[in-house]
């Protein structure tokens, strides 16, 4: 990554990235946005593996990512920005035919994820501590089944290779709604639920100045979420017509959504509270990263 080259900023195409849309269609964004609709944990693999030096994804994500204690060098990047505020909820799924009605059938079950250390793989162990089946740390919950993208788990619920998944509710309403799976239960996570992390690399070239090519992307992304915020009928019209979603649902989701009007720095109590509720579900150990180190302080910004 050079001072020059526009950034590469990965990001989840689904209805929470519309703010990125306009940033680029009304606001010059430069960034080159790269899709990832696996999510947050293949954004983890990009970020250390250099092929991206942003990513935009979920908290429970980024912070179980930083807090493994076998991380090699430093983790391969930090948190920097705030990107949604409110909760996520995260609808629990299975096949629209199998026996299971309800998350008491789903005990010792076989869950889908997307990646090992996704946002979908954490929230197994926060469901099964709010269940109260966390036998140890040392003993996961569920089998975890790695699928990759949305398409794969809905199909893995219905052919048998997992129980159950868990994704974003809206995502996930309009395969209720055609008869593909079926709702079981819900989950909201007890945290604001999208951040913006930034590679190692990165804040590492900038050392400790303030990069233009990163204040311009939080700037630009702010003009994106206040356009969002004043024209709700062309953001329904781009979900309803872009994405996979329909009219409907997206203003039903608009009406629970709220993103950070300033998007550049991370609130360190958010992360805090994350690395709490991670290590009671077994998620992250005692002695994981702390929240402070997970922040980026390239810049000094950070929320109080």
């Amino acid at each position: 990554m050079t001072s020059t080259a526009p950034l590469r900023v990965g990001f989840v195409p689904e209805h929470f990235s519309t703010p990125l849309h306009f940033a680029k269609k009304h606001f010059g964004l430069a960034a080159t946005l790269i899709p990832f609709p696996s999510g947050t944990g293949h954004m983890i693999t990009s970020l250390r593996l250099g092929e991206i030096d942003v990513g935009i994804g979920l908290t429970e994500g980024w912070v179980a990512g930083l807090g493994k204690p076998d991380l090699e060098g430093d983790g391969g990047y930090r948190i920097v920005g705030t990107y949604v505020e409110t909760p996520l909820c995260w609808a629990i799924s299975t096949g629209a035919k199998r026996p299971i009605s309800s998350v008491a059938d789903l005990k010792n079950g076989k869950i889908g994820v997307s990646r090992i250390g996704s946002g979908s793989y954490v929230m197994g162990f926060v469901l099964a501590d709010l269940q109260g089946w966390l036998s140890s740390p040392s003993a996961p919950p569920f089998e975890n089944v790695p699928l990759q993208t949305f398409e794969k788990l809905r199909q893995g619920v219905n052919d048998g290779t997992v129980d159950f998944f868990m994704w974003e509710h809206f995502t996930s309403k309009r395969y209720y709604d055609n008869g593909e799976i079926k709702k079981i239960g819900e989950i909201y996570t007890p945290w604001s639920s999208w951040q913006i992390v930034a590679s190692s690399a990165l804040l590492k070239s900038i050392n400790g100045a303030r990069d233009s090519t990163l204040t311009d992307l939080f700037e630009k992304i702010d003009k994106g979420v206040a356009y969002l915020d004043q024209h709700h009928e062309e953001t329904i019209e781009y979900i309803g017509t872009e994405l996979d979603y329909s009219m409907e649902d997206a203003a039903e989701w608009l009406k629970t959504v709220r993103f950070a009007s300033r998007t550049e720095g991370a609130n360190i109590s958010v992360v805090e509270k994350t690395i709490d509720v991670l290590k009671k579900a077994g998620v992250l150990r005692d002695d994981s990263m702390c929240a402070e180190e997970m922040i980026g302080k390239y810049s000094g910004a950070q929320l109080p």
